[in-house]
C-alpha cells in the first residue's frame, strides 16, 4: 500500500515522532503547552498548534451535531463535544502531516466496505457488499442533491479520519514492546516479599491549631508548584432569586372554586341564570371534567395499585357517584368522583396475530396494504381460525409483524390489566376466555384469542377535575415589582443588607468559567453566565433576568478573577493540608532522637506493629494504609536492618525488616513480559491523545468570539 511506502520514506522521522510520543506518556507533567495569540479575527473562535478553526466551519458542524442529537442536548454541550472533536482532529492531524500518514483510495474502500457491509441497500443479491451498487449512489446523490452529496462527502472525511487514527495508534503501538527483562521486573516487582516490624507516629498526634502555616507559606508552594495552580479566568456572582409561586391566597381562591363544583351554584348574572351543576349529580363525567379540568379525563378502569395517588386508600373505599377532596397533590388540586366499578381479571394470557397497514404506527418499509385491505386480510384469517384454531401458530409465522411474539407462537403469557394498549386491554380483560375477534389499534388489526384469566377482583373508574396551582396575575405582577425593585436598590446600595432586610436568601456562585451555562439550583442559564465576562461588565454591577421555568433572578458580580495562578486563599483549601503535613513530619523527626523500635515505641507511648508479604506492586501496610515511601524504602533494606526516620503519608515511620522472601524464578519470564506489552498498548489508548493535547497550543477563542 502507499502508505506503507510513505513510512518507509520517512522512517527517521517516524521514530521521533513515536519516541516525543512516548516521552509525553512518561513525562507529560514537563510539557507547558501555551500560547498568547492575538489579534484574530471574529471568524476564528480558536487556534490548534498554528492552524485556525474557522467560525463559520464549526457553526456548520454544531448545527449538524445539534439536529442529530436532538433536544437532549444543550447548544453548549453541542459545541463542547464539536470543539473536542475538532480539537482532536488537528492535534492527531498534525502527526499524520509530519509523518505523511495519509488514506489512499484502496484504504478508503475497505473503510467503507467494512462500514457498509450490513447495509442491505449496498447488497447484492447474495446478500453481499456491493461496491457498484455504492457507486451509483453517490454518483446519483452528486447529481441530485448537493445538501446530500456533501452530508456524503462529511461522512466520508469521517472515516478517513477514523483510518488514519487508527493507523497512526497501531504505529505507535508496534513501538512498545515487553522485554524479557522488563517480564522480569513486573514478576519481582509482584512476587519479592518483605516482612517488617514497625513504629507509626501519626501526624494527628500533633494538634492541627499548633502548626502555622502563612500566607507566604502558600504563595511560595504554590509558585513552586505552578502547573497544579495554573486557572482560567473565572467569575464571582451573588444571586437571589424570585420564584413565582401561588401565594396562599392563590391557593385558596382555587380550593374555592373546586368546592363550588363539589356542591353546585345558581349564578345571576346580568338577568340570566348560570348553573353550575354539582359534580356528583353529574352524567355526562367525561365533558364536564374536561370543560373544568387541566388534566383530561382518563376513563380506564384501575384496581388500587393503578390510582397513582397519595390518596388512593381514600379513592377506593368511595361508592359509585361520591366525590373526594379538593386535596393537594402534585403541584395541583383536585376533587375526584368514583365514576363506576366493576369486576375485571387483574391478569391475562392471549395470543395475536397483527396485520399492520400504512401509517399504521411501527410499520415496517415493507407493508403495502391499505387499511382496508388490512382489515380484510384480519377478518379472512379470523375465519380461518375460526373452522381450526390449530393453524393459528402457522398463521402467526407466515403473516403476523409482531416481532416480540413471533418465537411464542403469537402470544404474551401472563401480565397485568392496562399492560396493552387500550383496545387491545379492553378486548383482553372485558372479554371471556376463549373468545376471538380483530381489535383495532394504533399498531394494525389484531386476530386475538383470549387463553386465560386470573383473579378477578374490583377496579374502578374516576373522574378528577384538576386546577394546576400557579399564582394569579396579581402575584406574578407583585413578583416582578419585587424584583425589580431590588435590582435597582441592590444596584445603589449593599447588597446582601438590602437582600437580609427584605428576608431574601443570597447565594453565592464562585469560580464561573466563561463556557459554563449552567447555575446549581436554576438550571441551564447560560445567558446570566455569559453576562458575567461581557468586557463592559464591572464588579459591582447587578442585574435581573428572567427565568425561563418562570420567576426572576438578580445577580451582582462579585469578583473577576483573571486567569494565571490561583490566589492563596482559594489554593489554601488545598496547599494547607500539604504544608501542615510537611512542619509535622518537620517537628516530628526534630524531637525524635532514639534509633530503635522498642525505644521510639515507649517514648511515644505506641506500640510495635507488625506487617507482613508486603510487595512493591501493592505498597500497602496493615494497619497503616498505603505507605509506598515507607515499602520502598524497606525493599531497600537487609533483613534485620532497620531504617531511619520515614516521612510518610499518615505519619514518620522507623521499620525494621524481619523477613525477605524473593519470588520464584521462572525459567521463562515471556508470560509477563506479554502482560507488560499489554499494559503499555492500554496505555496508548488511554493517554497517547491526551499527552499530545498536553503539548499542543491550543487558544480557544469561543468566549471571546461569542459563538456560545
Amino acid at each position: 500500500m502507499a502508505i506503507l511506502s510513505k513510512i518507509r520514506q520517512k522512517t527517521l522521522v517516524l521514530i521521533l515522532v513515536i519516541a516525543m510520543a512516548l516521552f509525553a506518556f512518561v513525562l507529560s507533567g514537563l510539557f507547558d503547552g501555551s500560547a498568547n495569540f492575538s489579534g484574530k479575527s471574529q471568524n476564528t473562535i480558536g487556534t490548534v498548534n498554528g492552524k485556525d478553526i474557522s467560525r463559520e466551519d464549526f457553526l456548520k458542524k454544531v448545527e449538524v451535531a445539534q439536529q442529530r442529537l436532538g433536544q437532549n442536548a444543550t447548544n453548549t454541550q453541542v459545541m463542547n463535544r464539536v470543539w473536542d472533536q475538532e480539537v482532536r482532529n488537528s492535534v492527531l492531524g498534525t502527526q499524520f502531516e509530519e509523518l505523511g500518514i495519509t488514506v489512499e483510495k484502496d484504504q478508503m474502500r475497505d473503510l467503507l466496505k467494512t462500514a457498509l457491509a450490513t447495509n442491505p441497500q449496498f447488497s447484492n443479491e447474495a446478500g453481499l457488499f456491493d461496491e457498484n451498487k455504492l457507486n451509483e449512489y453517490i454518483a446519483n446523490l452528486k447529481n441530485t442533491s448537493t445538501e446530500g452529496y456533501q452530508s456524503w462527502v462529511d461522512y466520508e472525511k469521517s472515516l478517513a479520519q477514523n483510518g488514519l487514527e487508527q493507523n497512526y495508534f497501531n504505529l505507535v503501538r508496534a513501538g512498545l514492546t515487553g522485554t524479557l527483562a522488563e517480564g522480569e521486573l513486573e514478576h519481582k516487582l509482584d512476587g519479592d516479599k518483605v516482612d517488617i516490624k514497625y513504629v507509626q507516629v501519626p501526624y494527628k498526634s500533633i494538634a492541627d491549631s499548633t502548626v502555622k502555616v502563612s500566607k507566604s507559606d502558600i504563595s511560595s508552594y504554590i509558585n513552586s508548584h505552578r502547573k497544579e495552580f495554573e486557572v482560567e479566568a473565572t467569575r464571582d456572582i451573588k444571586f437571589v432569586e424570585f420564584k413565582e409561586v401561588a401565594s396562599v391566597d392563590d391557593e385558596n381562591a382555587i380550593k374555592n372554586e373546586l368546592n363550588t363544583f363539589l356542591s353546585g351554584r345558581l349564578v345571576d348574572e346580568t338577568g340570566r341564570k348560570d348553573v353550575i351543576e354539582a359534580f356528583s349529580k353529574v352524567e355526562k363525567n367525561e365533558e364536564y371534567i374536561n370543560s373544568k379540568s387541566d388534566i383530561k379525563f382518563d376513563n380506564r378502569f384501575l384496581f388500587k395499585s393503578g390510582l397513582q395517588s397519595q390518596v388512593a386508600d381514600s379513592l377506593i373505599k368511595l361508592e359509585v357517584g361520591v366525590t373526594y377532596g379538593p386535596y393537594k397533590e402534585n403541584g395541583y388540586f383536585k376533587v375526584t368522583k368514583l365514576i363506576a366499578e366493576k369486576q375485571i381479571p387483574d391478569s391475562a394470557k392471549v395470543r395475536h396475530i397483527l396485520i399492520p397497514f400504512i401509517g399504521s404506527r411501527s410499520a415496517a418499509q415493507d407493508v403495502t396494504l391499505t387499511e382496508d385491505q388490512a382489515k380484510e386480510r384480519a377478518d379472512s384469517l379470523l375465519n380461518v381460525i375460526k373452522n381450526n384454531k390449530s393453524k393459528f401458530p402457522e398463521l402467526v409465522k407466515e403473516f403476523s409483524s409482531d416481532k416480540g411474539s413471533l418465537e411464542k407462537e403469537g402470544r404474551y403469557d401472563w401480565h397485568p390489566y392496562n399492560t396493552m394498549v387500550p383496545e387491545f386491554n379492553d378486548f383482553e380483560f372485558e372479554g371471556k376466555v376463549g373468545d376471538l375477534g380483530v381489535v383495532k389499534t394504533i399498531f394494525g388489526f389484531h386476530i386475538i384469542e383470549i387463553e386465560g384469566q386470573k383473579d378477578k377482583s374490583r377496579a374502578v373508574q374516576v373522574g378528577t377535575i384538576a386546577r394546576k396551582i400557579e399564582p394569579s396575575e396579581t402575584t406574578s405582577s407583585k413578583i416582578f415589582r419585587d424584583a425589580s425593585k431590588f435590582e435597582i436598590e441592590g444596584g445603589k446600595g449593599d447588597f446582601e443588607a438590602l437582600a437580609e432586610e427584605n428576608k431574601y436568601t443570597v447565594r453565592p456562585l464562585e469560580g464561573i468559567k466563561a463556557l459554563d451555562e449552567s447555575i446549581p439550583g436554576i438550571g441551564n442559564q447560560r445567558q446570566i453566565l455569559r453576562w458575567t465576562f461581557e468586557e463592559d461588565t464591572e464588579v459591582g454591577d447587578v442585574k435581573r433576568w428572567s427565568l425561563s421555568n418562570g420567576g426572576y433572578l438578580v445577580a451582582q458580580i462579585v469578583a473577576k478573577n483573571k486567569a494565571g495562578l490561583m490566589s492563596t486563599e482559594n489554593a489554601s483549601a488545598t496547599v494547607l493540608p500539604i504544608l501542615r503535613k510537611e512542619k509535622k513530619a518537620a517537628l516530628l523527626k526534630d524531637r525524635i532522637s532514639v534509633a530503635t523500635l522498642d525505644d521510639l515505641a515507649a517514648a511515644e507511648s505506641t506500640s510495635v506493629r507488625t506487617a507482613s508479604a508486603i510487595t512493591m506492586k501493592n505498597p500497602t501496610i496493615s494497619g497503616a494504609g498505603k505507605e509506598p515511601l515507607v515499602v520502598g524504602t524497606a525493599f531497600g533494606l537487609n533483613e534485620g536492618e532497620t531504617s531511619g526516620l520515614i516521612e510518610g503519608e499518615n505519619g514518620v515511620y522507623l521499620v525494621q525488616v524481619t523477613k525477605i522472601t524473593p519470588a520464584v524464578e521462572l525459567d521463562n519470564y515471556q508470560a509477563a513480559a506479554n502482560r507488560v506489552e499489554q499494559q503499555k498498548s492500554s496505555t496508548v489508548n488511554n493517554q497517547l491523545y491526551n499527552a499530545l493535547k498536553e503539548n499542543a497550543e491550543i487558544e480557544d477563542s469561543r468566549a471571546k468570539s461569542q459563538v456560545q
